[in-house]
């Protein structure tokens, strides 16, 4: 299986690790936005072509599948000219920024077979799949789950604190990695609302929001986001069910009273992105539908678009 990756970022450099642990892989194209920056990429991973030139890429006869890890604004149209080129397709979270793209995502994909999966982590890291699991079982239901998405992001800057060329969004990415996991763990979403604090006066984007959901099972999910907050960073996700709480953090996975649970077995790493890689090329090779499919993960936009329509009309009302 030969991968092209295009964005030279802090998530490519995860995908790239992760992709190295599968066997029979080779990434043999980097496409990022600087070459300099791009064959550094290359140079320290091995990869034998470095180029700024998406187009370029996807010419190539020696690329079977690409992982877009490119800003926000760019994955609908990217992934759409990556399946017309014949090329499987995994796009980061968010599929994109407005609901009509992820449409236009989905058409492309219905259209050509191909597989087009959708970089939502949360449903590959093994402390969430513990809990799936649960689920699927009959030995657990989610009645509420709180979480809280906390970053400390006054100007662009990416997961590494590197400055970057392109400005992150609350709703459109953060948002979505909960939304769909609500979704995965306790059904459709039948009701959400939304809303959100002062616009950064140079960035022109929420730093704060608060979302609530309800799923067709009657469980609900409280939602906080933040860019302003200046401490401990990243997302953390409670758990209450009828037969137990969950804490969850990233990979790791605690009972209420922060008892760690072993997850020894639950899947063959305990990194939620080589996972996601693992199951993107088992998909293929398999000629699947893979989980996180664009079909799949499609109704999170849907949700996400009539929140973002619903803050507008706020932001026309105040």
């Amino acid at each position: 299986m030969r991968i092209a990756l295009a964005g030279g970022g802090a998530f490519g450099e995860k995908h790239l690790d992760g992709l190295k642990n599968i066997d029979g892989v080779e990434v043999t194209a980097l496409v990022g936005r600087t070459l300099d920056k791009t064959q550094a990429m290359a140079d320290k991973y091995g990869v034998g072509f470095a180029t700024t030139d998406y187009d370029a890429m996807l010419a190539r006869e020696d690329v079977d599948a690409v992982i877009l890890c490119t800003p926000t604004q760019m994955h609908a149209e990217q992934a759409i000219k990556a399946m017309n080129a014949g090329k499987h397709v995994e796009v980061e979270i968010p599929l994109s920024d407005s609901w009509p793209d992820a449409e236009a995502v989905m058409a492309k994909q219905e259209e050509t077979g191909l597989v087009c999966m959708v970089g939502h982590t949360r449903r590959f890291n093994p402390s969430h799949q513990y809990v799936h699991n649960k689920i699927v079982g009959g030995d657990f239901n989610v009645q509420q789950m709180d979480v809280q998405t906390y970053f400390f992001r006054r100007s662009n800057m990416n997961a590494k604190g590197e400055a970057r060329s392109w400005t992150d969004h609350l709703l459109w990415h953060h948002a979505a990695h909960t939304i769909d996991l609500f979704a995965y763990q306790a059904g459709k979403i039948v009701t959400a609302n939304a809303i959100q604090g002062p616009k950064h006066p140079g960035l022109g984007i929420a730093m704060d929001m608060s979302i609530q959901l309800k799923s067709e099972s009657g469980a609900i999910c409280t939602l906080s986001l933040s860019f302003n907050n200046d401490g401990p960073l990243g997302t953390y996700f409670r758990y209450i069910g009828d037969t137990a709480t969950y804490l969850a953090r990233y990979d790791d996975l605690f009972t209420g009273k922060e008892e760690q649970i072993d997850l020894a077995g639950v899947a063959v790493s305990n990194n939620g992105i080589e996972l996601q890689d693992r199951e993107f090329i088992a998909a293929i090779r398999e000629g699947r539908e893979p989980n996180s499919s664009v079909r799949q993960v499609l109704d999170c936009y849907r949700v996400i678009g009539e929140l973002a329509a619903s803050l507008e009309a706020q932001d026309g009302w105040s």
